[in-house]
């Protein structure tokens, strides 16, 4: 949904064909992370998807710590990183999901819900889909697929991309049930000798809770979970009765580890767990998702609009592809810590004391949150190149204006902090917003160029070095005509 607001606000309108006939409110995932939150501050989408609880999210860094966890040692503090914004916003995903499709439909996106994919074929000049509909199957021919349909994608199997690494060994259950002890259960995270139970309590409706159990994997993914596997399992691996009913949703999954080995294959694409799956240790798959939704989106739109550089498209795989691979590698790390054979727990212990070092702290806050992410754009001599431009107050003729209002339109923007870029950049005002403004805040460059997903192609003076980045990002120049004389 967040690919199909994206691809609406460039000016191309997508379908999206959505297996189930409705939504199901459901969320396995609720922590949106610091990257993740400034990336929908740049759409203007943070407020609404951050203030579900009718509450406006405060813009400044957190005045005090926020502890979070790496294996379940929650001795990380998120305030101590270089925030711009929260640390990290509680937003169930259903509730995302729901703003952004909103926001898609409102501007022109096509969703059609209760449709599945069935058949693919790449043609070369387009991609026919095959879809079973409520009416019966049809076809549907697309400029571009994108496969966003999950960890079992219909789409990468049918485009025959390999779905390649790990397999599972830790057979994990997550349940909505009502405890009928709230009161005498012990909320939280417990490491016994026999796995990991995690507690979620509300005392007045639903409690979340969680198994993982380190004997062996599931021996059937798919099977359904019943209220009593769940229950036994707890029990084992706590070592007490914990009594529950009324269970409303219950599902099982492992710490398989796999990655598509292209992200692209001519003209099908994948984003999300379509691209990658994992162990959910520390909220990382839906956040990495989204972040998948908006690089891609301005580079597919200025493809199927025929604005792009020849290779543009490729570089969706280029730049998302290791950050995918660093989220899957850190996982590993975190399943193999998080193993309950006593023979682990010194060296739990000893990750807890480097975890207080800042080092460490800002090392795997960084890695966490996606704050460490920098792309490579092709200017290795360039210190800000492939950064997140930071936010930050300008002003010009106009007024006064945060850096991230100038991205909610999802066009590139060239912040040009001397006032003499303008007749360099001319050839590109169709494609790129020429914004002269001033700043008080020292930005470590005078003058940015930003690609729609907020990451900094250029940053200097140099007019040549600008052209070479803008026809590299957005395409040759515009053909200028000089007036005859006479």
């Amino acid at each position: 949904m967040l690919l199909a607001y994206e691809l609406v606000l460039q000016g191309v309108r997508p379908v999206v064909l959505e297996r189930l006939p409705e939504p199901t409110f459901q969320s396995k995932a609720g922590t949106l992370h610091a990257r993740t939150a400034q990336t929908l501050d740049r759409r203007g989408l943070l407020d609404d998807v951050g203030g579900f609880q009718g509450t406006r999210l405060a813009r400044h860094a957190p005045r005090g710590p926020v502890p979070f966890h790496f294996a379940g040692l929650f001795d990380l503090d998120l305030a101590k990183l270089n925030l711009e914004g929260p640390a990290i916003v509680g937003a169930p995903q259903a509730w995302a999901e729901h703003v952004f499709a909103e926001h898609a439909a409102y501007r022109g996106a096509e969703i059609r819900r209760g449709h599945e994919v069935v058949g693919l074929a790449d043609h070369g000049g387009h991609v026919t889909l095959v879809v079973e509909g409520p009416d019966g199957p049809y076809e549907l021919d697309v400029s571009y697929a994108v496969g966003t349909d999950g960890a079992r994608s219909a789409v990468r199997r049918l485009a025959g991309i390999p779905f390649v690494g790990s397999g599972a060994t830790v057979a994990a259950l997550m349940g909505d049930v009502r405890l009928l002890d709230p009161y005498d259960v012990p909320p939280g995270w417990h490491r016994t000798p026999r796995g990991w139970v995690m507690l979620m309590v509300n005392p007045h409706g639903l409690s979340r809770v969680f198994t993982y159990d380190f004997r062996a994997p599931h021996p059937d993914r798919r099977a359904p979970v019943t209220l009593d596997e769940l229950r036994d399992t707890i029990e084992y691996i706590a070592g007490m009765p914990i009594r529950m009913d009324q269970p409303q949703w219950l599902t099982r999954f492992g710490d398989a580890a796999l990655q598509a080995e292209t992200y692209r294959k001519g003209r099908v694409l994948l984003a999300g767990d379509a691209a990658h799956v994992h162990f959910p240790a520390g909220g990382q798959g839906v956040n990495t998702g989204m972040q998948d939704a908006v690089n891609l989106g301005w580079k597919l739109a200025a493809t199927v609009q025929g604005q792009a550089p020849h290779d543009l498209l490729d570089t969706y795989h280029s730049e998302r592809h290791p950050v995918g691979a660093r989220v899957l590698w850190n996982t590993r790390a975190q399943v193999a810590l998080m193993n309950p054979d006593p023979a682990v727990t010194p060296l739990r212990e000893l990750f807890t004391e480097l975890m207080h070092l800042d080092q460490v702290n800002e090392y795997l806050g960084g890695m966490i949150s996606g704050l460490d992410i920098v792309y490579d754009v092709g200017r290795p001599d360039d210190p800000l190149a492939g950064r997140l431009a930071p936010d930050m107050e300008l002003k010009n003729d106009r007024g006064a204006f945060r850096l991230v209002e100038l991205l909610h339109a999802g066009r590139p923007v060239l912040l040009d902090l001397t006032d003499d870029l303008r007749e360099a950049a001319g050839p590109w005002s169709d494609r790129v917003d020429l914004i002269a403004a001033a700043s008080a805040e020292s930005i470590g460059a005078t003058n940015l160029l930003i690609r729609p997903d907020g990451y900094i192609a250029w940053s200097g003076e140099d007019p040549e070095t600008l052209r070479t980045t803008l026809t590299r990002w957005f395409g040759p120049a515009q053909p200028t005509f000089a007036r005859p004389r006479g």
